[in-house]
């Protein structure tokens, strides 16, 4: 499965993404934001000296921050990166549940999750998340319409409210050979410690398998045990963010 998972990491950016030696590059336009830059390498890639140089020299002429995403180990990939001076920013365990293992916990009273399809609501869902990851309130068009893409090709978005207030929001991308990723689960400040959370997640992978795909993620340790955990995911593998200091 981690293979599959690997495979549909690059398919999900393969539409646009440049190729540099063994590696695909996603380049976000809109925005510099290192989390939605990155490089993703071959299966068995076995990158040279200058092809690290050529993936560096692509990202500081986009005027990104060279950084990769993918699932470790590689060895050959990460001596490469290393030799280059690239040092790992995180290490995220990756999680899938099945079927059979999910738990669906009561959601807490007053908090709904709808699919989030009106610009209204996916402007929501977009100041929540930003919010949320980047203590960033102004959300753009092409905020909005990141969004919308994510839901015209099998993917979805969902939005938790809280008595009528937007509190929470969630997706799962695309799927890609059988598999989605859940992606952006995320709850205001004042919201948080309510269950809200593990409400949009649950949702979110109940509605993956409703639509026929098996879900997975990537996250923080203390969310694998305290927020997926309960909800019967289990960790598959690792995944690293790595990148090149300065």
């Amino acid at each position: 499965m981690l293979s599959r998972i690997q495979s549909a990491l690059r398919e999900t950016i393969s539409h646009d993404a440049p190729r540099v030696g063994p590696f695909l590059i996603h380049f976000n336009a809109d925005s510099d934001h290192p989390y939605r830059n990155y490089a993703i390498p071959d299966d068995g890639a076995e990158p040279t000296p200058a092809d690290v140089a050529d993936l560096v020299a692509a990202f500081t002429r986009r005027g990104r921050k060279p950084r990769l995403e993918y699932l470790s180990p590689v060895p050959a990939v990460d001596a490469a990166l290393e030799a280059a001076g690239f040092t790992v920013d995180t290490r995220l365990p990756l999680l899938t549940v099945t079927l059979e293992e999910l738990r669906i916990p009561d959601a807490p009273t007053d908090v709904y999750v709808v699919q989030a399809t009106s610009d209204a609501d996916l402007r929501a869902s977009a100041v929540v998340q930003n919010m949320a990851f980047d203590a960033e309130t102004v959300v753009s068009q092409a905020d909005v319409e990141r969004l919308r893409d994510t839901g015209t090709d099998g993917g979805l978005v969902v939005l938790a409210r809280w008595a009528g207030k937007p509190c929470g929001a969630g997706m799962f991308l695309p799927p890609r050979d059988g598999l989605a990723q859940i992606a952006g689960v995320a709850v205001l400040p004042e919201y948080r410690h309510r269950g809200i959370a593990s409400t949009v997640s649950a949702e979110l992978t109940r509605r993956a398998y409703a639509a026929g795909v098996t879900p997975y993620l990537e996250t923080e340790a203390h969310n694998a045990r305290r927020l997926y955990g309960p909800l019967g995911y289990t960790t598959i593998g690792e995944m690293i963010a790595i990148s090149l200091p300065g």
